[in-house]
Formats: structure tokens, sequence, C-alpha cells
């Protein structure tokens, strides 16, 4: 007897032929999913046959459209996908299902994300600091939002995604309050999903957001003392990255908002034992 899961794919409504694709290599899995979940962010969408879509008049961010998806299922497993994104093989949902039955600890399944034209894994769709391990799979301490399974009661207990950050590091914030209450995050190497290398510019409010909700993160969680090591640290970071001078002018702008504006409750401040548990596994929570 399999656990019951669902998944869950969120669309802003200009991806109608990738959305059909998705939608299609869920439905070639060797387990079939409880509910297929189609939130359109935004627009408006088309009864799909055995699709469970629901169309939002006003785009409420990619944070709070997940929390609505996950809000409407009833399985024990979360699983989220891209709108632009495939499973590749047809047996992911059974792989996933098998990790989370023998890893009883395990509350974030994160999966391989690979681009179908090279072959290649994005750095930054490696859950590890480097550009190394995406072949390889373990406990990691962060996962992608847009290709991932969550154990359902583990999402209620940690509140969900931040929904007032409506894009960037929501996967981040629900991460560390995952860790903090004990739940495992594990990086399965072998269920891969096609998806195509993009890069954050692609959104227009990208590096303000992504600034800004990196500002409130530090001040949601961090204990006093890691915040100015955190955000000095990926100050330095996000500017030098940026890729241009307006990049550069939003990301600052972004950081000034982050400290400006007061940061979304609830405060839960993380536990020294957390921190320690973070560095073991590889990436300190100021890096």
């Amino acid at each position: 007897m399999h656990e019951s899961h669902c998944w869950i794919i969120l669309t802003t409504g200009n991806r109608s032929t990738e959305v059909l694709r998705a939608i299609a290599s869920i439905r070639q899995q060797t387990i079939q999913p409880q509910q297929i979940i189609l939130i359109g962010n935004g627009c408006t969408l088309e009864p799909i046959d055995g699709v469970d879509t629901v169309s939002l008049s006003e785009n409420c961010g990619a944070a709070a459209g997940r929390n609505l998806g996950a809000s409407l299922a009833t399985a024990d497993f979360l699983c989220f996908l891209d709108d632009d994104a495939e499973l590749i093989s047809e047996t992911v949902s059974e792989e996933i299902l098998h990790c989370f039955r023998t890893r009883p600890d395990t509350g974030v399944v994160a999966l391989h994300l690979i681009d179908k034209d090279s072959g290649r894994t994005q750095r930054r769709h490696v859950p590890r600091l480097g550009s190394r391990g995406a072949s390889r799979s373990g406990a990691v301490t962060a996962f992608l939002e847009g290709a991932c399974a969550i154990r359902r009661a583990s999402f209620e207990l940690a509140g969900g995604y931040p929904k007032e950050f409506f894009y960037g590091m929501e996967a981040t914030d629900l991460a560390w309050r995952l860790v903090g209450l004990g739940d495992e995050i594990y990086y399965l190497a072998d269920a891969k999903v096609h998806h195509p290398q993009t890069k954050p510019s692609r959104h227009q409010y990208a590096f303000s957001y992504t600034a800004r909700n990196r500002v409130w993160l530090a001040r949601r969680q961090l204990p006093c003392i890691l915040q100015p090591i955190y955000l000095s640290l990926w100050a330095v970071l996000m500017i030098g990255r940026s890729p241009s001078m307006r990049a550069r002018q939003q990301t600052v702008a972004g950081l000034i908002d982050g400290f400006r504006t007061p940061a979304p409750a609830p405060f839960d401040r993380m536990s020294w034992q957390t921190v320690w548990r973070l560095t073991r596994l590889g990436r300190p929570p100021v890096i």
C-alpha cells in the first residue's frame, strides 16, 4: 500500500505547452497521484481532464501560490513541479515515495534538475556548495521549490512558505525551519527532472526581491550575532554577481528595503543546535 501523493504545478499562464508536457510526465508515472493541482497565478486556466485547476485573478506570488496548492491537497506527500519542467523517467514518484518510506525522518526530497539540451545541471540547482555533487544523493540543507516533494505533516507544522516573500528565498526560509524541527532534507540524485537553463533575471523583480527577502530571512530566523555576518557576506556576493548596473541598483534597493520594512512574523530564531546541524551538513547559515 503506497502512501498518497499529489503533484502541484504553479503557472502564470504563458507556458501552456510546457504545462501540458509537465502533466503528461506525471500521468506516465508507475504510481499515479491522488491529485494533480494546477494553480493559475494571475491567469485564467482552461479546464483539463483529471486536473484540479484554480485560476487567481491576481498574481499572489510563488510562495502564496504553492501554499494554496498545498491547502487544496489531501495527500500525505506534496510534490511540486515548475510549469516548465518534466519528470524524466516513469519511476520518479515511486523513487520519491520509497525515499520517504525508508527514511522516516525525511521531510523533503529534493529532485535532480537537468537541462534537456545540454544534459547539465546548473550550479545554482545543486543543493550543495560548489558545482560538484549533482549526481550524489545525500542529506543537504536546501532544496528547490519547483522540483521537490514535502511531507504534508512537516509542511503544515512549519507553516508553509512565507507568503510575504512573494518570490525568492522562500525555500531557504522553509528549509531552515524544517531542519530546526528535526526533519532531514534529502537530495535524491536518481529522481531526475528536465528543466531548461534559466537566469533569475528573467523576472524583472528577481534581484530586488531576493535581496529584500534575504534580509528578512536573516531577521526572522538567525541568532542576532550571526545576522551581520550573513548579511555582510551576501551583500558583497549579490552586488558582485550582479550582471549589470541595473541589477546592481535593484539589489542595493532590495537590501535597503529589507532593513526599512518590518520582517514578516513570526520570528523563529534558529537554535544553536540547528546552526551546528546545518554546519555539519556542509553549509553553516552564514554562507
